[in-house]
Formats: structure tokens, sequence, C-alpha cells
């Protein structure tokens, strides 16, 4: 499958679409899942053009674990999570539904199972609310 540049990631990257932005460079984006599996959920991707871990160049992909390492720790400061799940899904057979790289970024608790994928929408105010937050912690 050809890249589409009109996905909804590269709308977000083009300011077309909003987003709960937490952090922004010349190369990444992280900003709230709005139909999260956990509370704290954030996805991080490359302003790369690149559907999947196979067409994303080397530069882009350390620009997007360089990101997602950070946005990781402040996810875990923020919702003081024991633990931090990180998944990258490559093709609509491992679940990809987005077809633009991304790396869900995601809180793990024991006990506590995630919600299915894109099942609901969160509460807006509550997710402005918590990327506030994460967004503050980003070092």
């Amino acid at each position: 499958m050809a890249y589409d540049p009109n996905n909804i990631f590269a709308k977000i990257i083009r300011g077309e679409a909003p987003c709960f932005k937490v952090y922004e460079d010349d190369h990444t984006l992280a900003f709230m899942d709005i139909m999260p599996q956990v509370e704290g959920h954030t996805l991080v991707i490359p302003k790369e053009g690149a559907e999947s871990i196979f067409d994303l160049s080397p530069d882009g992909a350390a620009a997007m674990i360089k990101t997602t390492k950070k946005i990781a720790a402040a996810v875990q400061e923020v919702t003081k999570a024991p633990g931090i799940l990180l998944a990258q899904l490559n093709g609509a057979a491992a679940g990809q539904t987005v077809f633009h790289i991304h790396v869900h970024v995601m809180p793990r608790y024991h006990g506590i199972d995630l919600k299915i994928h894109a099942a609901a929408k969160a509460d807006f105010e509550k997710l402005k609310a918590l990327g506030a937050k994460i967004a503050a912690a980003v070092k």
C-alpha cells in the first residue's frame, strides 16, 4: 500500500486536524490518543511520511524512538504507572488502523486490562488536562 498523505496523522502534522499536543520538535510530534486504551495513552509520530517501520528512514526511526523515550518518561511520571507499554504496529494484519507509523505509549498497572483499541472516545476536557500535565513533564 502506498503512503496516503491525507491520513489523519498527516493532517495533524500539517495543522489541518486538531490534536491534544504534548510535544513537538522538527522531526516528531506526540499527542494524546482520543480513543485511549488506558488513561495516559499517548501517540508518537515522525513528521516523515511513512506508513510503517519498513518505509521509515533510519534518521526518522532514530528521531521517533528518541521522542518516544521522552514521552514514556513523562507519561510514567504523571500517571505514576509502575510500567509502560510501547506498541508499534505494522500493517492491518498487525492491527494498524492509521497508516502513518506511530508508537503507542501506554501506562500499565497490575490487574488493570487495556480497553479495546479505538472503541470509545475519551472525555476531551479530561484528555486536554492530562495532556497538559504530560507536556509539562517532558524533559
